[in-house]
């Protein structure tokens, strides 16, 4: 009973395997026949990105500057209270000697 269940397994696993080669061979037949359009969807999205590119970079660029403006201007108060602070602090001239 032992001797047919690894002769059962040993002949799944090379199915397995003979179902896997045909497959490699089916798949690298199939991508040597896409491959012109594989090259044309490379030079499409290559020229898509040169026209689309420098708007998404404006956007990102105002986006970016929005959401610094945003976190900067709760923090104006605090910076105007350290300035005061430090035009008090700082010596109105210079020591003779260091």
């Amino acid at each position: 009973m032992g001797a047919l269940v690894i002769g059962f397994a040993f002949m799944v696993a090379a199915v397995f395997v003979a179902l896997a080669v045909v497959g490699l061979v089916f798949k690298i037949a199939l991508r040597l026949l896409l491959l012109p359009l594989l090259l044309l969807k490379f030079i499409v999205l290559g020229v898509t990105m040169l026209v689309i590119g420098p708007v998404l970079f404006a956007v990102g660029l105002v986006a970016f500057l929005v959401v610094g403006l945003t976190l900067a201007v709760p923090l104006l108060p605090l910076a105007a209270l350290a300035a005061i602070v430090w035009l008090l602090v700082r010596p109105s001239r210079r020591p003779a000697v260091a």
